[in-house]
């Protein structure tokens, strides 16, 4: 993962609770970069801000520090796994509320049969990288 993204000037690593919480963090720190977690709603504390987002049996929320990001980061989010997509596309929603300059996604997994990729859009769907597809 260090060699797709040492060039990409990121400035912040976000990972999404739990999975992401595992490489997202070491990656940060071998390209130099701020992590930020990604939470399920009411763990975070501090001022947050959240997403609304609709899962196979119902909706969940995700939050995120309201002070973590500014429109001078460019952002990776991680998750070790792209099954449907919708926590990736509700992360890339609650990041997008800051204006960064650039967000990329990235997936050690992706469970292709699920198409989580096309579930993101053709913009998004066009900056992410899966190491592995099953």
């Amino acid at each position: 993962m260090y060699e797709l993204y040492k060039d990409k000037n990121i400035t912040k690593v976000v990972g999404i609770e739990s999975r992401g919480f595992i490489m997202g963090p070491v990656l940060a720190t071998r390209i130099n970069a701020g992590f930020v977690p990604i939470r399920k709603k009411g763990k975070l504390p501090g001022d947050v801000i959240n997403e609304v987002y609709k899962k196979e049996y119902g909706e969940d929320v995700i939050e995120i520090h309201n002070d973590s990001l500014d429109e001078n980061d460019v952002v990776l989010i991680h998750d070790d796994i792209l099954a449907t997509g919708g926590t990736m596309k509700a992360a890339y929603n609650l990041v997008s509320k800051f204006n960064v300059k650039e967000i990329y996604l990235n997936f050690i997994i992706e469970l292709a049969e699920l198409n989580g990729k096309e579930f993101l859009g053709n913009k998004i769907a066009d900056k992410t990288v899966s190491l592995v597809e099953f």
